[in-house]
């Protein structure tokens, strides 16, 4: 097991229009982090934020230089700033938490625990969440149950942010889209350990959450796109083929019993409505082994081209040399 000290910390916050959180979100961040044995780092990732949440960062970055503060050019989703957090850590372990003071940090140390004992991902488990009920709650009940059910990976939060992750894990899954809250699942495909805990949910006080039932109808759409890089990122054919395979075989049965209908019984087949089906499910299944095809090129293509970006920085606010470039 590592030495504690030598596991250096980054706590990556995604911020989008939070500028009353954030004075009291740094400070019980600071505080959690102080408690911690480890050397540790904050970023906190400006994502196009319409509001003062920049100026009130860069006050505090200029008190304290822990602080990293990144600014995208433009509101690019919570997905894509937590791709930019972790792309700028530098921490052994990546803790990620909202900036709307509904995570505790006081939790860090029981996540940081679970690593120690050996995980690779540490979930948040919202047990007791101070969320409405039809609007928050329930859709994402259904969705965590759905999730799971698809991806196989059992977890009872998806959607809390605040997780912990060994350093390996975040820089071996790409992320695009809404795919932040399936990173675990994500991660599966590498190999990983993963458990969950349950940690401290308080109540908005500050702010206008940015969740809603539109986000929920995303995430089925998001969760189909999991589904197929878990089970067929790598071989789209497989996928594509069956269903071609199955439609021209229906195609072929089809046609052979109206040839044999023709043929050998005199009947006539002009202008049946099988004659009809029969050419579309061949022509269906002769397009799906093409599509199959053409993915496999594609996927293959952007297996080895990589190193594509889905933000774009503006500035990068802090002390420490020589930051990454994006």
């Amino acid at each position: 097991m590592k030495n504690h000290k030598a596991q250096g910390l980054s706590i990556v916050i995604p911020v989008y229009n939070e500028e009353e959180n954030l004075p009291q979100l740094y400070a019980e961040t600071k505080e959690a982090c102080v408690k911690l044995d480890r050397d540790y780092e904050i970023l906190f990732i400006d994502d196009g934020s319409t509001d003062n949440s920049f100026s009130v960062l860069n006050r505090i970055q200029a008190e304290d230089t822990s602080v990293t503060v990144i600014r995208l050019r433009k509101n690019f989703g919570q997905t894509a700033a937590m791709a930019a957090g972790f792309d700028h850590a530098r921490g052994d372990i990546v803790i990620t938490l909202d900036a709307d003071l509904q995570n505790d940090p006081q939790d860090f140390g029981r996540l940081l625990e679970k690593i120690d004992e050996g995980y690779d991902i540490v979930s948040g488990w919202r047990a007791d969440r101070k969320d409405k009920f039809l609007t928050r709650r329930l859709p994402s009940h259904c969705a965590n149950w759905l999730i799971s059910f698809i991806t196989k990976i059992k977890l009872h939060d998806y959607g809390c942010t605040l997780k912990a992750f060994r350093r390996e894990v975040v820089e071996n899954i790409n992320l695009y889209g809404e795919l932040h809250r399936f990173i675990p699942a994500i991660a599966s495909t590498i190999g990983v350990s993963i458990t969950e805990i349950k940690v401290n949910h308080r109540p908005r006080r500050f702010g206008k959450s940015k969740y809603g039932l539109k986000r929920s109808l995303k995430v089925v759409f998001d969760l189909l796109t999991v589904k197929f890089m878990l089970s067929y990122s790598t071989r789209p054919l497989q996928i594509f083929g069956i269903f071609g395979l199955i439609s021209g075989a229906a195609g072929a049965i089809i046609g052979l019993v109206l040839s044999y209908q023709r043929l050998i019984l005199k009947i006539g087949i002009s202008g049946r409505p099988l004659l009809l089906l029969s050419i579309l499910l061949v022509v269906i299944g002769v397009q799906f082994i093409t599509l199959g095809l053409l993915a496999e090129v594609m996927i293959r293509s952007y297996h080895e081209s990589g190193n594509k970006r889905i933000y774009f920085v503006r500035e990068i606010v802090t002390d420490k040399e020589d930051p990454p470039q994006s």
